[in-house]
């Protein structure tokens, strides 16, 4: 009798799931800097791509103070930032390789319905049903798309880590 085993019940995702897959051969210098540049600058679109849908609101920002670290921007394509990355822990990835990805859509899933519910981008009544529906899903695409960047980094088709360069590049961005 074999025991329980959690990566059994993720199995049938993994297939499905997108991933960066490993260079076959070392990655040139000048190549490096090109996809490092490439993925900085996806990061920094979708930080300017206002998500769709939403109600303009003067309220206070309640994660104001996070959004340095999390690289997030308000309203944006990143509003959720860096934080499914960091909350599917890297040991996950030695663990259950791909799932990571899985793990972190989940997260992001949670994430984007608690934002979009709780009335960050207006009233859920306001917007209505299929309004809210399509935010969830842009910040989940969203999520995907820092993740992919993230992975392609980390694989070493550039240069550092993912995590440190958004975070670097959003510390800019509110500085200027």
């Amino acid at each position: 009798m074999s025991g329980f085993r959690f990566l059994n019940l993720v199995r049938p995702f993994l297939p499905i799931l997108p991933e960066v897959s490993s260079p076959e051969r070392k990655v040139p210098f000048n190549q490096k800097v090109a996809w490092t540049a490439v993925t900085l600058l996806i990061f920094l679109v979708c930080s300017q791509v206002l998500l769709y849908g939403i109600m303009s609101s003067d309220s206070s920002d309640p994660l104001y103070w996070m959004r340095v670290i999390l690289a997030s921007n308000r309203g944006t394509l990143m509003e959720l930032g860096i934080t499914p990355i960091m909350t599917s822990l890297k040991e996950d990835w030695a663990l259950f390789g791909g799932a990571q990805i899985l793990f972190a859509l989940i997260i992001s899933l949670g994430q984007a319905t608690v934002y979009v519910l709780s009335g960050l981008y207006g009233q859920p009544s306001d917007l209505g049903a299929g309004v809210c529906l399509l935010l969830i899903l842009q910040l989940i695409v969203a999520a995907l798309i820092v993740i992919l960047l993230d992975e392609l980094l980390q694989k070493g088709y550039g240069l550092g880590s993912g995590i440190t360069l958004f975070i670097a590049t959003n510390i800019c961005e509110s500085i200027v």
